[in-house]
């Protein structure tokens, strides 16, 4: 049976996934984020941090590290504590879970390209365009963007670096 589409499909147990991403900062203050398609039927996409699912056995932190490097070929081993803790509902009806928590990390670095190396097949094509962002372009952009509170949570965390 198909699903009627913009009607997220509810799962017989509800899932909850954990995450881990990296608000990644260059010495300009840019923050790097990645624009991916939602799993969504109606094929919209947003600006995501780096970061992903949290493998079972693994810590946040750990997730945080592997993630990074798996999206950027950085490998940052000591990420620090989490800067933010985010819960939430999924709204994307093509999702494969029905609630979130997220860690959030952060670091400083050069400024660099991403490299795809150790995409999964299925971030080659979810992977639309990354770039770096100032918090003046973010502020000012009408583009969606993952969390909600992103222009806010990069603005408290440049906020604290930079004092």
């Amino acid at each position: 049976m198909r699903p009627e589409l913009g009607k997220k499909l509810i799962a017989a147990t509800p899932t909850n996934r954990l995450s881990s991403r990296v608000l990644l900062f260059d010495w300009e203050d840019r923050i790097l984020l990645f624009l991916t398609t939602a799993p969504d039927t109606s094929g919209v996409a947003r600006w995501l941090t780096p970061g992903g699912g949290v493998d079972p056995g693994e810590s946040h932190h750990q997730a945080a590290v592997r993630e990074l490097q798996e999206e950027t070929g950085l490998v940052i081993p000591n990420l620090g504590e989490p800067v933010w803790s985010h819960d939430f509902v999924v709204a994307w009806d093509a999702a494969d879970h029905d609630t979130g928590h997220a860690e959030f990390y952060t670091a400083t670095v050069d400024t660099f390209v991403p490299s795809d190396l150790l995409w999964t097949d299925e971030e080659r094509v979810d992977v639309l365009a990354h770039r770096w962002w100032s918090l003046a372009e973010l502020a000012a952009s009408t583009e969606p963007f993952e969390p909600a509170e992103l222009v806010e949570l990069a603005r408290n965390t440049l906020v604290e670096k930079n004092q």
